[in-house]
């Protein structure tokens, strides 16, 4: 049987014995050695590349010269030349380009998670921690090494690839601990009324009146924790009690109100409520290395089909707090994290145009963070202009076009791409599953020319790890110490709770002594400890004794002023 190991650059080479499979010269990042390597198994140096045969035709040359990159970088396939792969003509993406972000296009069924798969791995192994979301539960199988198959090692050498059997270090996550991952959680402050108003599905004037009651609630210190608290505080600002809070700065009217705490029941019976609370999940996190490799962190998504606004707003909550929180670095050797954003059509399902704003500002700056995002959907009309305008990495895989609007899709996909030779409205359907159009960004900024590329096999395992893997790498992660149990701290629920006690101790008291009055018996007495009993009941939400001790303890929770920022999550700098 032919050895797994290919030597792309020399066809002679291909029945020499093979280097050791866990050498570390082997390394994704330089994938088949876009560059020929030597015959003693050596890494190769840029130049190297003049010792390639010569190619079978001027767009082969072109291709190769095009992606041949001098620094770091993760070998997407090989070009196809008619019906076969060009093993001596490797097709590569610049790991200092991940940054300038991706988007991974086409059909159910076609490849695209397997492309997923094999650039988050090399990114990985090239030192750049990776976020992958598990829709369909089909990539945790990144965390097992591949089995070597007959097929596979054939497969391998028809794309110049030295295929390796090798697991990325990975890090199983959940939302709100539904799965055995390490689970994430927010609070309703740190969220923001602006990604809180795109879930609950809320018009312009609701999203505004929500955003006024997160500004009452940072102003006074009112620490939004989960759900309930959100409840409580709408509920209170719309009593007779608390409807004068809001008066100075515009107030809400109870219709809105009404439609608000709706659209916040229906979302919590589906389930979101876990999502909120404490702890709260750094995103730092997400950027942790091991032994020189980038922390793969697997969000599995068990569940959360049903509730596609919430994962993808959900993901862009972790967006926004990267945005905020990373430091400019500019542009890196190796970027700081690269986020594959699955399913990527639900994030822009319906929205607003300010929400599409702060997207299209986040997806433009984050570069300059060291953060690439790559975009996974099946045509790039899922995606805004304004948004597919940041993507310079692009794999179209196959799109069929069954109707009318397919055909018109097909049409719009061809014309993103740069001018080819090719006629991509014939190329872009008949391609097989594994196979894609490719252009990346050069490392002078430029796009490289249009290649139909074989796209190579992931070095993990492309079935999944299974329920006992997660549990087992989740139970023996440091992080589940820190976020594995839920916690309920004091927060608007409990103060106003012990507010409306207050107050109705206050009134039992009161009708009491207006009682006594009334009998005449020690009318003088009781007068003046009921009329200060009053007062206390009309000095308002912040007279409260309970509030106030709150507010002198609060430092633990939030207890001080938010500032908002992107996305109107909390800027903790």
């Amino acid at each position: 049987m032919t050895s797994p190991q290919q030597e792309p650059a020399t066809p002679e080479a291909q029945d020499a014995p093979a280097p050791d499979a866990a050498a570390p010269e082997a390394s994704a990042a330089d994938g088949a050695q876009a560059a020929a390597p030597a015959q003693d198994g050596s890494a190769p140096a840029a130049q190297d590349a003049p010792a390639a045969p010569p190619a079978s035709s001027e767009e082969a040359e072109a291709i190769r010269t095009a992606y041949g990159f001098e620094g770091a970088r993760i070998h997407l396939g090989a070009m196809l030349d008619g019906d076969e792969p060009d093993p001596s003509v490797p097709v590569n993406l610049a790991v200092s380009m991940l940054n300038r972000h991706g988007l991974i296009a086409g059909a159910t069924g076609t490849g695209k998670t397997r492309t997923l798969q094999v650039i988050a791995e090399q990114a990985a192994h090239a030192g750049a921690a990776v976020f992958v979301a598990d829709m369909k539960g089909d990539l945790s199988g990144i965390a097992v090494p591949g089995t070597a198959s007959e097929k596979l090692t054939a497969r391998a050498a028809a794309r110049g690839q030295e295929w390796v059997s090798r697991a990325a270090p990975t890090e199983f996550f959940t939302l709100g601990g539904q799965g055995e991952g390490v689970p994430i959680r927010t609070t309703v402050s740190d969220f923001g009324p602006v990604l809180m108003a795109k879930v609950l599905e809320l018009n312009p004037t609701q999203e505004s009146s929500l955003g006024l009651i997160f500004h009452y609630a940072d102003s006074q210190g009112l620490a939004l924790l989960d759900l309930k608290d959100l409840r409580a505080l709408i509920q209170f600002l719309t009593s007779d009690e608390g409807k004068d809070e809001l008066k100075g700065i515009g107030g809400i009217s109870s219709a809105t109100a009404g439609v608000i705490l709706r659209s916040l029941t229906a979302f919590e019976a589906s389930g979101a409520d876990v999502f909120f609370g404490e702890p709260a999940f750094d995103t730092q996190q997400l950027l942790r290395t091991k032994d020189g490799a980038g922390m793969i962190s697997c969000l599995e998504l068990p569940g959360v089909a049903s509730r596609p606004a919430l994962f993808s707003t959900f993901m862009m909550w972790m967006l926004a707090e990267l945005y905020q929180e990373l430091p400019e670095v500019g542009d890196a050797e190796v970027p700081k994290l690269v986020f594959f954003f699955d399913e990527a059509h639900l994030l822009f399902k319906d929205a607003s145009k300010a929400f599409l704003d702060q997207v299209v500002q986040t997806v433009r700056l984050i570069r300059s963070k060291g953060v690439g995002i790559f975009f996974i959907t099946q045509t790039p009309k899922d995606i805004p202009g304004d948004v597919l305008a940041q993507l310079g990495n692009r794999v179209q895989h196959a799109l069929r076009a069954f109707t009318p609007d397919d055909a018109k899709a097909l049409k719009a996909t061809a014309k993103t791409f740069p001018t080819s030779e090719h006629d991509l409205e014939e190329v872009i359907p008949a391609l097989g599953t594994g196979e894609a159009i490719v252009t990346v960004m050069s490392e002078d900024g430029a796009p490289t020319p249009v290649a139909i590329t074989a796209v190579r096999a992931p070095e993990s395992s492309m079935e999944p790890a299974g329920e006992q893997v997660i549990k087992e790498s989740a139970a023996a992660s440091p992080l589940m110490d820190e976020y594995g149990e839920a916690v309920d701290n004091e927060s608007a629920y409990e103060i106003l709770q012990k507010r409306a006690a207050a107050d109705a101790d206050a009134e039992a008291e009161a009708a009491a002594a207006a009682e006594k009055e009334a009998a005449g018996k020690e009318a003088a007495k009781d007068a003046e400890p009921a009329a200060k009993k009053s007062a206390k009941k009309d000095e308002g939400l912040m007279g409260n004794p309970a509030v106030k001790s709150f507010l002198r303890s609060a430092g633990t929770v939030l207890g001080r002023e938010i500032s908002r920022s992107l996305f109107g999550t909390r800027k903790r700098r």
